[in-house]
């Protein structure tokens, strides 16, 4: 039996010594290898984090000790040794562990977040809770922090904070040089340059002492100084100056991989009773050696890994493609929306010298990776610090530059004050470009783009678009880049397009109107006209709809309604005036959604027709939806086309609902 087979808990690590400890971490790095490489998910950072994690569990008593993994995806050997080693193989799969820390899975997950430089903040209010609740004995509390999420500001108001405070808390900065792609900016290039020359670290030290020591009563005088001395050699040589200056005390550089030297800096800090830093150095990807040894490209492309991209511990090769087979091949799969967004945006940039595009670390993740390789001077990543790019964004505006910030919704929502107070409020030209709308799949509930229709149609001076298809992506963002009145939001979701034909040139739409792409020919029993109106990848699902309901007495027509702000409301009068009952179809939450808006565009004009009209709304329920493939989770909440058929015929064969007074509309969820 592996040592790993006989831990259960980490309770189990208190009998091993520390060669046992050692050999522990690189059982747990090898299950990772092989269960990753064949079911796929995050890979690079959890390969870098084993000893970290073995070490932290066995110095510390989990759960009543608090360790908070910022992210979560580099916690994958955490969740080894909590208890949930046998069930690795299920992690982002439908009814799975779920892809980051989640506090209804485990004790042990003391938080759950999947956004970036959060679990400072958790620190500093957990252990700050503690002493209120006069349960200050009850538990250390360390936060594990990769160098990529240090350049999101809200870390930065947490180390302040503690600071000010005294609040008792180590850090652990997990310094591998990476996030997803490469770090950037000047804290990241400081990090480098610490973690690159270790002998800073061991200069302060040195010459302190070696001043102390000089003879003739020199170094005496030296020691008399005190406080000034070691300042002055601080500010000189010291590599976390910048967290001494804060009223924290700095460890570091340890080596990431020595358990032995990681057990003593973590004990060290502990007993600090302080705010502690421990400055780690890790690699990405260790253990692996396309990643390992592959420079920050390897570390970069082995992030995650793809199902079934490693056997027996090495990438698998790429099947040969027998002689003919290729023209036998089905016609290639359609292009993923990311990338036919980051080939426009360079096509855009070429057209227009004003448009520029802005990653907040995401830049493959987003397809601007295209347009950094083309025009890398109209490119800009500000770091995991989306209130920064919007920030950003808007100087830019106001000096007449066309910027489009490509962030995806989920991660959109972290600049909400920005988009509020910066850019509309000022009626800024800033083109939002939310990739990942909708359910992303087995990222989860951190990562679903479900809330940005509701967070954004509220806000004055905004247009909302998006499209149903790749050929109209590329429209709308001409569309966007073209207007000059303000902000622009388009949405688009995560995968392969529909497959259709892209414009050899890009042509904008009218704002604010959308189109019939489906007439509802023909004659129905009365109560039996209905129209779908779709929006975005909500559209596709209405087409699917009225397929389903061909075969029935109905007459069925379908819209896309293009934009949710301005809402073509003549469009919506005509569909209201000319059917029995309208069905709206979006892949966002309902609540102040895109039914909301048709909703009261009809009812503050007046239109919902003669006799009045039912309206039905299809959308994400209102609650957080788990992680899984997204066919699956569109089954879950019925967003498929064959359940919203389902519902539709449902309304019309049920002869016992109200009649809705003349003027008035019912809405059903």
């Amino acid at each position: 039996m592996s040592l790993l087979e006989r831990i259960d808990g980490p309770g189990d690590l208190d009998s091993l010594s520390e060669e046992e400890l050692s050999q522990l971490a690189q059982e747990v790095r090898e299950h990772i290898i092989d269960t990753v490489g064949e079911i796929g998910g995050h890979f690079g950072a959890n390969l870098g984090t084993c000893e970290l994690a073995v070490a932290l569990h066995s110095v510390l008593e989990s759960p009543r000790d608090k360790i908070l993994w910022d992210v979560g995806h580099q916690a994958y050997p955490h969740k080894i040794l909590t208890g949930r080693r046998e069930r690795l193989a299920t992690i982002r799969q439908y009814g799975g562990l779920a892809p980051f820390c989640s506090i209804g899975e485990s004790a042990h997950d003391i938080m759950g977040a999947g956004h970036a430089s959060t679990s400072i903040g958790y620190a500093v209010g957990i252990k700050e809770g503690m002493r209120l609740m006069g349960a200050e004995d009850e538990g250390k509390v360390v936060a594990v922090i990769g160098d990529g999420a240090m350049t999101g500001g809200v870390a930065f108001e947490a180390i302040g904070q503690a600071g000010g405070l005294g609040t008792p808390i180590v850090v652990v900065l997990n310094d591998n040089g990476m996030s997803i792609a490469p770090n950037v900016g000047a804290l990241s290039r400081y990090f480098n340059r610490v973690r690159l020359n270790p002998k800073l670290w061991h200069a302060r030290s040195g010459v302190e002492g070696g001043l102390k020591g000089l003879p003739g009563g020199i170094g005496s005088a030296f020691e008399r100084l005190g406080p000034q001395l070691k300042e002055s050699i601080k500010a000189f040589w010291a590599p976390g100056l910048w967290w001494e200056e804060l009223d924290w005390a700095y460890m570091g550089v340890v080596d990431g991989h020595d358990v032995r030297a990681l057990r003593e800096a973590l004990r060290e800090a502990l007993a600090a009773e302080r705010p502690v830093v421990v400055h780690i150095a890790t690699v990405k990807g260790k253990g692996f050696a396309p990643a390992e040894e592959g420079g920050l490209e390897g570390m970069e492309e082995w992030h995650a890994a793809k199902p079934n991209s490693i056997v027996n511990g090495s990438p698998t090769i790429p099947k040969a493609i027998p002689n003919g087979a290729a023209s036998k091949r089905l016609k290639p799969p359609p292009p993923q929306y990311t990338q036919v967004f980051g080939e426009a945006l360079v096509r855009e940039c070429e057209r227009d010298e004003r448009v520029v595009g802005i990653t907040a670390a995401m830049n493959s993740g987003t397809g601007l990776s295209i347009l950094q390789k083309a025009m890398p001077e109209r490119y800009f990543d500000v770091g995991i610090a989306e209130q920064q790019a919007i920030l950003f964004a808007a100087g830019l505006a106001l000096e007449g530059v066309k910027p489009v910030a490509a962030i995806y919704s989920t991660f959109l929502q972290r600049a909400y004050d920005q988009i509020v107070h910066d850019v509309c409020l000022q009626k800024l030209n800033v083109v939002f470009a939310m990739d990942r709308a909708g359910l992303v799949g087995d990222d989860g509930p951190t990562h679903h783009g479900a809330f940005d229709i509701a967070y954004l149609r509220c806000l004055p001076n905004l247009v909302m678009m998006a499209p149903r298809d790749e050929a109209m992506l590329v429209s709308m963002l001409r569309t966007a880049l073209d207007y000059d009145d303000g902000p622009v939001a388009l949405r688009y979701p995560r995968g392969a397009g529909t497959g259709v034909t892209l414009p050899a040139k890009a042509q904008p739409i009218a704002i604010g109107t959308g189109e019939i792409l489906r007439e509802g020919g023909g004659t129905a029993p009365p109560g039996s006209r209905v129209a779908l109106i779709g929006y975005g990848s909500g559209v596709g699902k209405a087409l699917e709809a009225a397929e389903e309901l061909s075969g029935l007495d109905v007459a069925v027509t379908v819209a896309d309604a293009r934009f949710a702000k301005p809402i073509d409301a003549g469009l919506m009068a005509q569909l209201a005036a000319e059917h029995d009952l309208l069905v709206t179809v979006e892949e966002g939450v309902l609540a102040g959604g895109f039914g909301s808006a048709v909703w009261e565009t009809l009812n503050d004009t007046g239109t919902t027709g003669a006799g009045g009209i039912r309206i039905i709304r299809v959308g994400l329920p209102d609650r957080y939806v788990t992680h899984g493939k997204p066919a699956l989770l569109h089954e879950e909440v019925g967003f498929t086309g064959k359940r919203i058929a389902e519902r539709v015929a449902a309304v019309i064969a049920d002869r016992d609902q109200p009649t809705p007074a003349p003027g008035s509309a019912i809405v059903g969820t």
